[in-house]
């Protein structure tokens, strides 16, 4: 029987008490080694918990199963599991990049894939049309966010895994902000999905974790050999604290969206807010009239918490220019959007009339100021 995604994120693929002692709460197992009763022969499957661990296991395959991947790996932060994909790739592999990405990606291609001998290139993947003229034959991969951190850009996955397959390249998608509640790229023809798990999937602030869900077996095969090897994965009890931030998924990504619609729809009638940027999900990016503005209303939220990152309970608001993005060179920036007018709002499930008296009485003392 094939579940409902909101009943698939409280019981994964439905394996009715999974664990022997038929507890109901996915035990955490923390332990380094498992016992083989002769050598070679290990009836659990469980050798060492680098390479695989029960409560990892379960947690690996309730993500597989919400984002229709044939495999999933979880790793020790949303940049490991970055990290460990463009691994994958060889010296003088061209990989194309969307141009609106988070800063971390951005710092790791510069900084650390360097020295791999890509050869990268970044793109706008909201055009198709334009992708297709900067595929090469050398061209290995198209790797996209969407939407885009912090700018909300949208792709056409579909699209753009067409014009990735058609060279022979894979695409893979960072699903953070929509996750697979409101968005599957892999459904869509995406190779392979990051996340950064410590947001919307953990959902509460209190972990930090990655995932790469993997849509064949032979992709598989080769990511599980790396997972093994570099050893970046995940914890069994911050894997125990994902899975229980996982079973209210749809509840929190329900009052998410409809919180974050109800503060758009206050932004949009505040004359200190220029441009709002939104494409669903609980994440608004907007811009007011000045700099001494953003960081007078950074100064001033009391509820709302001035802090990196995003998709916990609680609504956080960020300064991408120097917090996430600092990175990114000015030019790419400038470009972009990303000035020192823009604040970037990880919209939590508080309630929502508190959220915006709290904008409220910041954006006016700002303004005093």
């Amino acid at each position: 029987m094939e579940y409902a995604i909101d009943t698939r994120c409280i019981h994964g693929e439905g394996h009715k008490n999974a664990d022997e002692k038929c507890a109901i709460s996915y035990p955490i197992y923390q332990t380094a080694s498992f016992s083989h009763l002769t050598p070679g022969h290990n009836p659990n499957g469980f050798d060492y918990s680098r390479e695989s661990n029960p409560t990892r296991a379960y947690l690996e395959e309730t993500v597989s199963s919400l984002e229709n991947a044939y495999d999933t790996i979880a790793y020790a932060s949303g940049m490991a599991a970055i990290s460990a994909a463009f691994e994958y790739f060889r010296p003088g592999d061209h990989i194309l990049l969307g141009e609106d990405l988070y800063g971390g990606v951005v710092r790791l291609i510069n900084r650390v894939s360097v020295k791999n001998g890509y050869e990268i290139e970044f793109a706008d993947t909201t055009d198709p049309e334009v992708l297709r003229k900067k595929i090469r034959p050398s061209t290995r991969a198209v790797y996209l966010e969407t939407p885009t951190n912090p700018m909300m850009r949208v792709s056409d996955i579909r699209a753009v895994a067409k014009a990735a397959h058609e060279a022979g390249a894979l695409l893979i998608v960072d699903n953070t902000f929509m996750t697979p509640y409101f968005q599957q790229p892999i459904r869509e023809g995406a190779d392979l999905v990051v996340h950064s798990g410590t947001k919307y999937l953990s959902g509460h602030n209190d972990t930090v974790c990655g995932f790469l869900c993997i849509a064949r077996p032979e992709l598989a095969e080769t990511f599980r050999i790396l997972s093994k090897t570099t050893g970046a994965t995940l914890g069994p009890f911050e894997c125990w604290l994902c899975l229980r931030g996982l079973k209210t998924l749809a509840l929190r990504m329900e009052r998410h969206r409809s919180n974050a619609e109800k503060v758009r729809e206050w932004l949009k009638g505040c004359p200190q807010v220029e441009k709002i940027y939104y494409a669903g999900s609980g994440m608004i990016s907007f811009t007011v009239a000045s700099a001494e503005l953003a960081l007078g209303i950074l100064k001033h939220i009391r509820l709302i918490t001035f802090a990196e990152s995003l998709g916990g309970t609680e609504s956080l608001l960020t300064y991408p220019v120097l917090q996430t993005h600092p990175d990114v060179p000015a030019e790419q920036k400038e470009k972009l959007g990303i000035t020192d007018t823009l604040l970037r709002l990880s919209v939590g499930i508080e309630n929502p009339d508190d959220i915006i008296r709290d904008l409220e009485q910041a954006f006016r003392q700002a303004a005093q100021a």
